[in-house]
């Protein structure tokens, strides 16, 4: 789910800012961006993101007054002064009328040289941990949001899968005399110009009744169904739960399909519904994508 929060604190003569965005994805991606007086402090930081988030592609920026966050280049003034004092002796001695090229000067090695990193005030961790606990709750609010909208959502596809396979039993029913004329013509043509021992005879018409039936499956979609909707209801982490889920609703979906195949016009409302549960559920994985 996405997400975003911002907070900030009063630190030496300016302030410490911590902002987290978040965007879906099936892990936990941290990434953090931060000054390098603020890396001491890393581990705080993805400490308190892993305590709040299960997952999602999260970017933890960080940032303190320029007083503290060091860094940053300056001038060696002393080797600049050397530099100018004999540039200009030379260009006397010689005769030579010319200024110095500041580009080119700033070019010469060890003109240019990182500033000293300034010492952080002893209340940054506290206040880091402060901020990161306050944000993070934000973040966790927005987030909350967005999930009660998705799971709305998630509910009445779900309903539509349930509703699906109500219809489906009852379907199942009305093409008995279907799926009865497809198993004796597979039984004619296993007879026809061969001599079938009355044991295998049984054999095979049972395995060709298991094929034809599609009671299981459906038996087996209306339970998922049903624990789907009890895991929307108890909230709380449901991603991963889902995936399990929607994987076993859509197998038993595939399974219908292709036992229904081939039987006649009885056949075509149940394979119609079935396409219908097909694409509920790939809507309801869709969304699961977003969600923790």
């Amino acid at each position: 789910m996405t997400g975003y929060a911002r907070v900030r604190r009063a630190l030496g003569d300016g302030e410490l800012t911590v902002s987290i965005k978040g965007v879906n994805h099936r892990g936990l991606d941290l990434h953090i961006q931060a000054p390098s007086a603020i890396d001491p402090y890393e581990g705080v930081i993805r400490a308190a993101v892993k305590d709040s988030v299960g997952r999602g592609h999260v970017e933890v920026r960080v940032s303190v007054p320029k007083s503290v966050a060091g860094g940053g280049i300056s001038v060696n003034r002393d080797l600049l002064r050397d530099y100018l004092h004999i540039y200009h002796a030379e260009a006397e001695t010689h005769g030579i009328e010319a200024k110095p090229d500041l580009n080119a000067t700033l070019r010469i090695p060890g003109m240019l040289v990182e500033s000293d990193e300034p010492q952080l005030p002893e209340e940054t961790e506290a206040l880091l941990k402060s901020a990161m606990q306050e944000a993070l709750a934000a973040f966790n609010e927005f987030r909350s949001r967005e999930g009660e909208q998705l799971g709305a959502e998630l509910k009445g596809h779900n309903a539509n899968v349930s509703a699906a396979a109500l219809e489906l039993e009852q379907l199942r029913m009305g093409a008995s005399d279907a799926f009865q004329k497809r198993l004796e013509g597979r039984l004619r043509e296993l007879l026809a110009g061969s001599a079938m021992e009355p044991q295998r005879l049984v054999q095979e018409a049972a395995i060709l009744a298991d094929r034809s039936d599609i009671g299981e499956e459906i038996a087996r979609l209306k339970i998922h169904s049903g624990e789907l909707s009890e895991l929307l209801q108890r909230g709380g982490e449901v991603g991963k739960k889902l995936d399990f889920l929607l994987q076993e609703m859509n197998r038993e979906t595939n399974t219908i399909l292709s036992k229904t195949n081939g039987a006649g016009d009885a056949a075509m409302k149940i394979t119609a519904r079935a396409l219908e549960v097909k694409a509920s559920i790939e809507k309801i994985r869709e969304q699961s994508l977003n969600i923790e």
